[in-house]
């Protein structure tokens, strides 16, 4: 059997920064730490990635790239389980993603680049949304005034955007930790989906609140009936 080719200083460093940034917050991460934590010395990361700032974007493009693969899956969307499944795929992105989240202010008034790409993020999100919007309605399961349409795009995605934010409010100790993941994740999704309720056919609407009860709701969300995907089980 062909051994694997060992991962390159470059993509260890990556996934050692954003396992880090994701654990205690981007500002509380230096480089000397990421180093450290690779066993390598200051001057090999800075060889790869001269200044913090450089490596937070190159770990913004990955989420990016992929951010951007899995919108234009609304467009496929017909009914409420799609619906629910591709909000869902959406908060599992976000999660392996958390520091940009977790410290997007911050990050914002320190990083240009960041700035105004995420202004760009937010207008494929919205898009995204009103296309999750159009297919329900063509598919004869939604009904809504044209003129409301963006106004419940963006606000999808301000709950979208700001969810684990409110998470982390609710238990600053605990809400991001790997082991609590699965459940945020799923009261997200129920959370922003149900904003489509009362533009809902009956039907739809209630297999939307069934989807609700039996993967996010508030108390049972804490031990969903389906296993966690692997990422968020580590």
């Amino acid at each position: 059997m062909a051994r694997k080719a060992p991962r390159r200083t470059a993509q260890r460093i990556l996934e050692a920064a954003l396992d880090l940034f994701n654990r205690f917050g981007e500002p509380n991460v230096s480089t000397t730490l990421v180093a450290g934590e690779l066993n390598i010395s200051p001057g090999n990361l800075y060889y790869h990635y001269p200044a913090k700032e450089e490596l937070i974007n190159k770990l913004y493009e990955g989420y990016e790239t992929e951010l951007g693969e899995l919108l234009h899956a609304s467009e496929g969307i017909h009914d409420v389980e799609d619906a629910w499944f591709f909000m869902h795929s959406l908060f599992e992105l976000i999660w392996r993603h958390r520091f940009l989240y977790r410290d997007l202010n911050d990050l914002l008034s320190k990083n240009r680049h960041l700035e105004t790409q995420f202004q760009l993020v937010l207008k494929h999100k919205v898009r995204a949304m009103r296309q999750l919007i159009a297919g329900l309605g063509r598919a004869g399961h939604l009904e809504i005034d044209a003129h409301e349409v963006d106004t419940l795009a963006q606000s999808m995605v301000v709950v979208l955007t700001y969810w684990l934010s409110y998470e982390y409010v609710r238990n600053p100790r605990q809400a991001l930790e790997p082991a609590h993941a699965q459940a945020a994740l799923l009261r997200g999704a129920r959370h922003t989906l149900h904003q489509l309720a009362p533009y809902l056919g009956a039907e739809q609407r209630r297999h939307l609140l069934t989807l609700g009860r039996a993967y996010g709701g508030e108390d049972a969300a804490s031990s969903p009936p389906t296993a966690p995907p692997a990422d968020l089980a580590a």
